[in-house]
């Protein structure tokens, strides 16, 4: 669909340069584990802003959401009528909640980083991610590892995600986990479930899994990660809610296919110049 223009309106992988772009020797790690972290890149006025709207739509339940007990994940509600049935999982359509995620996603911190990684005109496409996930200290579930393009249906699987961290994140709250270079392989279908989960159960998985690493966020760190990035996190084993908001982005030239998931929704034109 026609997109609306902004315009008009273990290397650890990380960093603590506030500057507003990445630098070469970055993007050279970017492409080489598949992720980068960038610490403090948002604002605390800004994740502030966003922490407020998210415990107000989390109050509310304002729609549309999608609750743990949806997805059946392990450790999930097993229904909506179940104890914790409502528990939230994500908070969907991020952009749309308030205007601080659309200021967010027009930054030029964030969107001089983009152009580096996927070229000079770079879309948001509002269909995949654009939320606010949600993890519960109870009846939050385990995700299994998974690449985000398994179900994503675009010309070419090069797209970027990019998770900012409203509240801490670590390896007892449920903090992503990641296996770097692994945006470069290509796995046979057999070393998947039917849902495209990779079997934990096989050797070669386990010996795969075993090189991965913890992304363990403080507020406004960002967390950019390729679509092919295997990722996984376990449930939340603290006393308190976890908070995180996710964008997806790619470069113009990759369309999403026609009819498909990824072209049912309207996407952003970001700036062009920062």
């Amino acid at each position: 669909m026609a997109a609306t223009d902004l315009n008009r309106q273990p290397s650890t992988g990380s960093t603590d340069s506030p500057s507003e772009a990445f630098s070469a020797a970055e993007v050279t790690q970017f492409e080489r584990d598949g992720y980068f972290i960038a610490r403090r890149l948002a604002s605390e006025a800004l994740c502030a802003r966003m922490l407020e709207v998210t415990r107000d739509g989390l109050q509310r339940e304002v729609p549309p959401v999608e609750y743990e007990a949806d997805l059946n994940y392990p450790g999930a509600p097993p229904s909506l009528e179940a104890a914790g049935g409502h528990t939230v999982r994500r908070l969907k359509q991020a952009l749309s909640r308030d205007f601080c995620f659309v200021e967010w996603a027009s930054s030029p911190a964030l969107v001089n980083r983009l152009r580096q990684l996927l070229g000079p005109a770079v879309v948001m496409p509002l269909a995949h991610h654009n939320c606010i996930m949600t993890k519960e200290p109870r009846h939050s579930s385990d995700t299994g590892w998974h690449q985000d393009i398994r179900y994503w249906s675009f010309e070419r699987p090069e797209l970027v995600s990019v998770w900012l961290a409203l509240t801490p994140e670590t390896t007892r709250n449920g903090c992503l986990r990641l296996i770097p270079g692994s945006n470069r392989l290509s796995l046979d279908r057999g070393r998947f479930d039917q849902d495209l989960f990779l079997r934990p159960e096989l050797p070669e998985n386990q010996a795969l899994i075993a090189q991965a690493v913890w992304a363990e966020l403080e507020p406004g760190d960002v967390l950019f990660f390729h679509a092919r990035t295997f990722h996984a996190a376990s449930r939340n084993h603290t006393d308190r809610a976890k908070f995180s908001v996710v964008f997806t982005f790619r470069g113009a030239e990759n369309h999403p296919k026609p009819g498909s998931r990824s072209s049912s929704l309207p996407e952003l034109v970001l700036p062009l110049a920062q």
